[in-house]
Formats: structure tokens, C-alpha cells, sequence
């Protein structure tokens, strides 16, 4: 089992949307390192859906549900996509700013590359932001 964070801008593509359609995937990511990360992804793999630039929050909690796949949206046939299905909403949201703020989670992705719209999170990391969240799996 792997863990990871993707983020999305609200009024592109929100938490409430992803809940309402259950399962999509996840397109227009045309950074390598990024599309590295999904094409490392596996089924079952799950995912913090974090909302960037409004909210700056992780919101919910999202699973791998298909293998990487060329994009549609891609011209040019570089990157790919997979496809993510809602688990469920966090219980308390957790903010960038608490992130920020926690020396246990200095050296998360989200930090260290913030521009990557889709990022590992390390196990030790995943299990505390889930106890920030009050949230159980």
C-alpha cells in the first residue's frame, strides 16, 4: 500500500464533484514528476484529496482505482491518468497552515514541492494527518 496527495483547485474540481461522480480520473496533470507519481500508483493505493489555492486543506480520502492510462485531454500522447473513487470526507479538515506549522510533517511533499499536484505521502505521515482529521479508515 502506497499513500499519496492530489490536489485540485475547488472551482475546477472539488471534493463535493469527485463525491458526486464516485469515480474519475484524474486528467490534465502535465508535470513528469507528478505523472511519475501516478504512473507508481496501485490499485487500491489511497489518496488525500487536498484543495489547493482556495481552502488549502485536505478534505477527503480518495482510492486508486484503475492503472495508468494515456490521457485524452493530452495532444501530444505524453502523460497519463488514473482514476480515483471517493472513500470519504476527512472528519476536520486539515489545513496547510497546521501542516506548516507541525515539525512531524517538516518534510512531507506538500512542503518540499509544493508545485506537484500529485505527491507521495509517507506512511508515518498518512497515519498522523489522519489522527489531526479525527478520521478513521
Amino acid at each position: 500500500m502506497q499513500y499519496w496527495l492530489i490536489k485540485s483547485e475547488p472551482y475546477k474540481w472539488s471534493w463535493d464533484d469527485q463525491v458526486k461522480k464516485g469515480v474519475e480520473h484524474w486528467d490534465g496533470v502535465r508535470n513528469y514528476q507528478a505523472s511519475n507519481n501516478m504512473k507508481a500508483m496501485n490499485i487500491g493505493d489511497l489518496a488525500f484529496f487536498y484543495h489547493s489555492n482556495e481552502g488549502k486543506e485536505i478534505v477527503g480520502i480518495c482510492e486508486v482505482v484503475s492503472d495508468y492510462y494515456p490521457d485524452h485531454t493530452d495532444e501530444k500522447g505524453r502523460f497519463g491518468m488514473v482514476d480515483f473513487k471517493a472513500v470519504k470526507p476527512v472528519n476536520k479538515p486539515v489545513t496547510l497552515a497546521q501542516i506548516k506549522a507541525d515539525p512531524k510533517l517538516a518534510d512531507m511533499a506538500l512542503l518540499k514541492q509544493s508545485r506537484l499536484s500529485v505527491a507521495p505521502v509517507r506512511k508515518n505521515e498518512w497515519d498522523y494527518i489522519l489522527k489531526l482529521s479525527e478520521t478513521t479508515l
